[in-house]
């Protein structure tokens, strides 16, 4: 089979005889989605559906996104919805630019070290009313709609509130992830109520519906953010802390803005990749890539031992970095640039032994000092964006303000009662963030990318940028390509899907590396979306991760 490597990531098939087709394999699964009109990828054929009706209707990209967002939340409820945060990138094709949007919340007030402690704990609550901290994501969807949409917020909701309200069958891998949280979930009636129905959660194929969670997106779709942070929303909210002794005030809600930062970046090969600056760990991807580079990985080859053991220990450097100095930068000062530089790189590269792990790494010293649902969309105009999404446990807090129908996140886990971090607890502070979009660019090309899953995030944007510029895969096969992913800071512990060979994981053993195997497409190693323009053709491109529920789809001709 002939192909033409065209952008140098995407391999388009050329004239070719049908005895050629069938002579030849691949290692992916899916195609790519390829037209000149919008797509949408997201984890639910539903919530595509939803963006590329708006799509369809004369919305753009931000428009699509967030009706896809809002019908994630209904569909998979126990990874994302509107007691979450949110971050995303925005491309704004006509002037060429890209903006960051950050709609993570804080702690409340008088949420602080010293309470939790007279409290006896010496750790951040996991789970539980002291782990809710403002969800973000409702503000993060007016100031998105408001800057760039082109719908109203309440065409752009409108198939989630009907969905919702109506019911849908409820999908194998979320069916999966309902059954984990089953205790967490008795542990408050209104969780139970909202989301245990006949006391047991859905099965596949079962119909599922939250008239609460409609009766929510209806008052945001009528009153906008205010709905939630000062309307009615925030009453039900505001009781639910009362009831269960919470620090949430109505002033922590009304008070609360997401912001407009610019994504950091770095240059990895030929490709420009962009991340959200902290509080998110997406520094963490640019810097291990900054180290993956001075090794020569295309040389190395896709799942070879030495090319895996670079990465790891890459992961294992970054991360140390990423845990010692990120955190909310506002009122604090952190070395972005520094952490961000070719030099740091190559100084933390010469640490990387080729013949062993290192189990014990720590951050360097510098001078001077999930649970989550990803989709991207790219409209017919070349406008993207890179939007994630979470509660960050599954079901978060476990928490549901009666009458709602969502549950609070549990975000402020994130925080350390350790009052020298700059990631310390403290009063309309945000925590340490697991949630991060990618964008990359590269000549003609822009390409919105994520691949969610807690501390999985940072290491698969790596792997996934590598896939690309590295070892020539497209969009649909760097998604489907083997991950390894190391969800601890410390230790030699990786865990890797078994389509790497057996040969190679007893190479990396034998290199001091602990190695869990996982299944062929695992959910330990994330599930993510992408969509590519080639803005030179004028063609867009879309893939899905078979490791979720969803896909990607363009809309039809107009």
């Amino acid at each position: 089979m002939r192909m033409a490597t065209g952008l140098g990531v995407l391999f388009v098939l050329t004239s070719m005889t049908l005895t050629g087709i069938f002579a030849q394999d691949r290692g992916q699964g899916r195609s790519m989605v390829i037209s000149r009109g919008g797509i949408v990828a997201a984890e639910s054929p539903l919530a595509v559906q939803a963006g590329v009706r708006i799509l369809e209707r004369g919305g753009n990209a931000v428009d699509a996104a967030i009706a896809t967002n809002a019908m994630m939340g209904v569909v998979e409820p126990m990874m994302n919805g509107i007691g979450g945060d949110l971050f995303a990138i925005v491309y704004d094709a006509k002037a060429n630019k890209l903006y960051g949007l950050n709609a993570s919340g804080w702690a409340p007030k008088a949420l602080t070290i010293e309470l939790l402690e007279k409290q006896g704990l010496r750790e951040m609550p996991q789970h539980g009313v002291n782990a809710i901290t403002v969800p973000g994501a409702v503000d993060g969807w007016q100031k998105l709609a408001d800057k760039f949409g082109r719908k109203k917020l309440s065409e752009d909701l409108a198939a989630a509130i009907r969905t919702a309200q109506e019911g849908f069958p409820v999908p194998e891998w979320t069916a999966a992830y309902w059954g984990l949280e089953v205790d967490r979930l008795r542990s408050d009636e209104a969780a139970s109520k909202t989301y245990l129905p006949n006391d047991h959660p859905p099965r596949v194929g079962e119909i599922f519906q939250n008239v609460d969670l409609a009766w929510s997106l209806q008052q945001i779709a009528e009153h906008g953010r205010d709905a939630f942070y000062k309307g009615e929303i925030s009453k039900k909210i505001l009781e639910s802390m009362r009831h269960h002794s919470g620090t949430m005030t109505a002033e922590d809600l009304a008070d609360y803005s997401s912001e407009y930062v610019e994504p950091i970046s770095t240059t990895y090969r030929d490709w420009t990749v962009y991340e959200m600056p902290p509080n998110g760990q997406g520094i963490a991807a640019l810097e291990m890539l900054n180290i993956m580079e001075t090794f020569p990985m295309g040389q190395l080859g896709f799942g070879s031992a030495k090319a895996l053991h670079a990465m790891i220990e890459a992961k294992k450097l970054a991360y140390a970095d990423m845990a010692k100095y990120v955190a909310d930068p506002r009122g604090q000062k952190i070395p972005v640039a520094a952490l961000l530089s070719k030099e740091w790189a190559k100084q933390r590269a010469q640490l990387i032994d080729a013949e062993h792990a290192n189990c014990d790494v720590s951050a360097g010293e510098l001078p001077g000092g999930s649970d989550t649902t990803y989709l991207s969309v790219v409209d017919r105009d070349g406008n993207m964006v890179s939007l994630i999404q979470s509660n960050y446990d599954l079901f978060g807090s476990g928490i549901v303000a009666p009458g709602t129908g969502f549950v609070l996140h549990n975000r402020g886990g994130l925080f350390t009662l350790d009052s020298a971090s700059p990631n310390a607890l403290a009063g309309h502070k945000r925590p340490r963030h697991t949630i991060i979009p990618g964008f990359a660019q590269k000549g003609d090309a822009r390409m919105a990318f994520g691949i969610m899953g807690g501390w999985n995030q940072s290491q698969a944007h790596a792997q996934f940028i590598a896939n690309i510029a590295d070892f020539k895969m497209n969009i649909q096969a760097a998604l489907e390509a083997p991950r390894f992913s190391k969800h601890t800071f410390a230790g030699c512990d990786v865990m890797m899907e078994n389509r790497f060979s057996g040969a190679v994981r007893n190479e990396l053993s034998g290199k001091g590396h602990k190695i869990q195997v996982l299944g062929t497409y695992s959910s330990g190693v994330g599930g993510g979306q992408a969509v590519l323009r080639d803005f030179a053709a004028g063609v867009n491109y879309g893939a899905s991760d078979p490791r979720k529920d969803g896909q990607a789809a363009a809309e039809l001709p107009y």
